[in-house]
């Protein structure tokens, strides 16, 4: 009988998936990864993971499974947190969740499950895993799940072959409101939970205050940049090649403090994103205020009116070899290949038409229609049909 590991969060999507798993004939244990006990900064006085460990360990005895929790704070700490904040001071937005999954629960997680004797590790994430031989060799596909309104692929589009050889995802079949319904007949405490929001694993953490601990607050200037800068109108349309054209499609518009007027005051440029248009808690403008950049080393916050400000739009991306990643090994492009994919730049966004280029130091990802907020520091992943191939950091 084959030994399966689980990582029960004590939400309903893992415990779901537990039992899936024991109705397929696996042995199955269940682990609760315990991340964060720096009770600082959750918000408000509640301990999310108390109760979360809880909630595993009561769906463990329910299905009469084996469970235990294992610590694993301090990984968490030096791989996910100070990653966090060090991107966070270069001025980019890191992906927490993607980088959970690569570090933490298919890294440290799945070796502490391979110790207990597992063959594989198994999660609640709304994915499927598929498999062909090429070769005479198994390779692994990474499958959007059937419910395409929770699909979690893309938080696991930084796995390796070897990482998805020893996964399974059990609930990647079902729909959201199946989970729900499985969870209700068996009488299990995460039936009604709610999904959880917030940091993975971090609970119900704000990340300004969760900034705030490391990145000290400085006033600094929020400046507006007019639709009709020129710096929007000059646009080139001729370019001696399509590397060239790539190249000025992807590039970074550097504002300065003269290019706008200042409307406000901010308290650390780290602290916004781009695309951002909560917490700038400037008023009176015809349209909502958008953040379109931020400057880290002036500690100034550029933004626009309205969502179809130029600053927000665009239509390429690059991404440098050295953050470049492919599922699909085997469909990696060499230089001056591309390809036709579906592609995404953040976990709720449809699936968009576009096209891959390599070129001698990384890949341009150029869109079929102009991308909002294309942010640096958060993955992109692009698909062929529903089949996740790879994905990279965008520079």
């Amino acid at each position: 009988m084959k030994r399966v590991v689980i990582g029960l969060s004590g939400g309903v999507d893992s415990s779901v998936a537990a039992y899936v798993l024991k109705q397929q004939g696996y042995e199955v244990i269940g682990l609760f990864m315990k991340n964060w006990h720096d009770d600082s900064v959750t918000i408000s006085n509640e301990c999310p993971w108390l109760d979360d460990s809880n909630d595993a360990m009561l769906v463990a005895e329910k299905l009469k499974i084996p469970f235990q929790t294992v610590d694993l704070s301090q990984q968490y700490k030096a791989r996910i947190v100070d990653y966090m904040f060090h991107e966070y001071e270069r001025g980019r937005t890191p992906n927490p969740d993607v980088l959970c999954n690569r570090e933490i629960k298919f890294d440290v997680f799945m070796k502490i499950a391979m110790e207990l004797g597992a063959d594989y590790v198994a999660t609640g994430h709304y994915c499927r895993k598929g498999t062909l031989m090429k070769n005479g060799q198994p390779i692994y596909q990474l499958l959007a799940g059937v419910d395409k309104n929770k699909d979690q692929s893309y938080f696991l589009c930084q796995l390796s072959q070897d990482q998805l050889a020893k996964s399974l995802f059990p609930i990647g079949e079902l729909t959201k409101p199946q989970v729900r319904d499985i969870a209700a007949k068996l009488d299990l405490v995460t039936a009604e939970k709610k999904d959880s929001q917030g940091l993975c694993f971090i609970g119900k953490v704000k990340l300004p205050d969760f900034l705030q601990q490391q990145l000290k607050p400085k006033e600094g200037l929020i400046v507006e940049i007019p639709k009709d800068q020129s710096m929007f109108k000059n646009m080139e349309t001729h370019f001696d090649s399509e590397e060239h054209k790539l190249e000025y499609l992807s590039r970074k518009l550097k504002y300065k403090v003269t290019d706008g007027k200042v409307v406000g005051k901010h308290q650390g440029a780290h602290y916004f994103t781009k695309g951002q248009r909560k917490g700038l808690a400037v008023g009176g403008t015809p349209d909502p205020l958008f953040v379109i950049d931020t400057d880290v080393d002036e500690n100034v916050i550029f933004t626009g009116q309205g969502k179809e400000h130029p600053g927000l739009l665009k239509k390429a991306l690059f991404v440098s070899n050295d953050e470049l990643h492919w599922i699909r090994e085997d469909l990696a492009l060499v230089t001056n290949e591309t390809m036709s994919v579906l592609a995404r730049i953040r976990y709720r966004q449809a699936l968009e038409k576009a096209i891959l280029y390599k070129v001698e130091d990384g890949l341009y990802v150029e869109f079929e229609n102009y991308q909002s907020a294309i942010t640096e520091g958060q993955f992109v992943a692009w698909y062929l049909h529903d089949e996740l191939i790879g994905s990279g950091v965008i520079s």
